[in-house]
């Protein structure tokens, strides 16, 4: 697989190498056949060399749902954590030796009812790194961590302490390699079709029964939306 990701994040982007006799359109055709929530849309050949691992970009996007959250601030910080930057602080089970230094492509901060989309773009990734970032975000919004923190700890200087946010809105969006697909799925299977119709039916239902269960808003129970008590 081209990706991992942690226990509650999604995927609807991702890569898969494999071996198979079968033509690419009867090869998705069958995989899309395994499982009603799994869903292949696109193949071709590779040579035998190719690495799914290396990827040219991957795309993860978050959705910071929640009252007083906001795109244009979220978007004042997001520059900050572009470039070459060291991840020891946006990282899980990194070593103190030294810096480990990733390049980070893209952080875009997007409106969305509710709240914003923070869609992280890079080569690669360490584990855990955007719920960090998304944290380092929700930090420097409220003030708890300080620019010039934010910034040391990026160019190296030292190793912030950030918790992980909650990975339940966190997708794997996109995967890019420098490669032309030759087989597009145009179709799904009707299994398929049945489960994304009932998701999206359960999903849609998911906010009317939150709000009717009498409970107060998060704000008056003391907790931020995306963290925990």
């Amino acid at each position: 697989m081209a990706s991992r990701t942690d226990r509650g994040v999604s995927a609807i982007g991702n890569a898969m190498l494999l071996d198979s006799t079968l033509s690419g359109g009867a090869l998705l055709r069958a995989l899309n056949g395994i499982a009603a929530e799994l869903f292949f849309s696109h193949a071709v050949a590779v040579d035998p060399s190719f690495r799914v691992r290396t990827a040219e970009e991957r795309a993860y996007r978050y959705f910071e749902i929640g009252p007083g959250i906001e795109a244009r601030r979220y978007r004042r910080w997001a520059a900050m954590l572009t470039g070459r930057i060291d991840v020891r602080s946006f990282g899980r089970r990194l070593p103190d030796g030294g810096p480990v230094w990733r390049d980070v492509t893209e952080v875009r901060v997007t409106p969305t009812p509710g709240g914003a989309i923070v869609e992280v773009r890079a080569p690669s990734f360490v584990w855990g790194m955007v719920r960090k970032m998304i944290s380092a975000l929700r930090g420097l919004d409220s003030g708890r961590v300080s620019e010039a923190e934010v910034r040391s700890a990026l160019s190296g200087g030292h190793r912030l302490a950030l918790p992980l946010a909650e990975p339940e809105p966190l997708v794997l969006w996109d995967v890019r390699y420098p490669v032309a697909w030759t087989h597009i799925s145009g179709t799904y299977g009707r299994h398929q079709l049945r489960y994304w119709a009932e998701s999206r039916k359960a999903w849609a239902s998911r906010g009317p029964v939150l709000g009717s269960v009498g409970l107060p808003p998060l704000g008056e129970i003391g907790v931020r939306p995306g963290r925990s008590a």
